[in-house]
């Protein structure tokens, strides 16, 4: 286990987003320490996914200040390139291109952006794809796989650029019931080996051996956080409490 650094690697100050009249985040303050696990979660439409989106400029915000890992992200475009190489990002659908095979998926961007010749990004690709344990997959096309395989060659794809930080937007949520427990069994693998990872994730189970912190947001807001064992067996705010109900009585 890697004990997170002290420097938060991520920093979010007073952030605000609107879409339109509708204000989605309201005075987000949020610091992640290097090597921590962060899960977050709450109701549909409480912010979360667009909260992570901030995290890579995804989505651009209108209020506060972003940081990671040093570089200002509501600066230029610059900055947004090169955040965008040290963060790696995991949606619900696995975004894989049909007409590439997986170890082509897993190649391209790191050829392109970091350089890296033919060779050493194959290699790379196939070192990750060992990692989330499909390398026997690498030369058939995305079509040909379940979804929790595309989902692993997607997380395989994006450590393929190297980066400090993941990020996970609902990434089981696609998936059918027995194919998620592979992706959170990939994505446990990645916390033990101390990255840096923040995930918007119903999976409860996932959240309370894996997360060094549980975030709960509700209407826009940080509502509550605190480690595992305090969230899910103290919470303090009503709305905690009732979210908590709900789902793990469906579980």
């Amino acid at each position: 286990m890697t004990t997170p650094s002290q420097a938060p690697i991520i920093r979010l100050q007073g952030v605000e987003k609107w879409y339109g009249n509708f204000q989605v985040l309201t005075d987000i303050n949020l610091d992640v320490r290097a090597g921590e696990r962060i899960v977050i979660c709450g109701p549909s439409g409480s912010g979360k996914s667009t909260m992570i989106r901030c995290i890579n400029r995804l989505e651009a915000i209108q209020k506060g200040q972003i940081t990671v890992d040093g570089t200002d992200l509501t600066g230029d475009s610059k900055a947004i390139d090169t955040i965008r190489k040290e963060v790696g990002m995991v949606f619900q659908q696995f975004n894989l291109f049909p007409h590439l095979t997986i170890v082509e998926n897993c190649m391209l961007a790191p050829m392109r952006s970091r350089g890296l010749s033919k060779a050493e990004a194959q290699e790379r690709a196939m070192h990750y794809l060992t990692r989330v344990r499909i390398p026997d997959q690498a030369h058939k096309y995305p079509s040909q796989l379940s979804g929790g395989q595309q989902q692993r060659v997607a997380i395989a794809r994006a450590l393929c650029m190297a980066p400090k930080i993941m990020l996970f937007d609902e990434p089981t949520s696609a998936l059918d019931p027995e194919m998620v427990k592979e992706v959170l069994d990939t994505m446990i693998g990645l916390a033990e080996d101390g990255m840096t990872m923040l995930c918007v994730t119903h999976e409860m189970g996932f959240a309370r051996s894996v997360a060094d912190r549980v975030i709960f947001m509700a209407d826009g807001k940080i509502i509550e956080q605190g480690p595992p064992a305090a969230f899910f067996d103290n919470p303090q705010h009503p709305k905690t409490q009732q979210f908590l109900g709900q789902i793990l009585s469906n579980h």
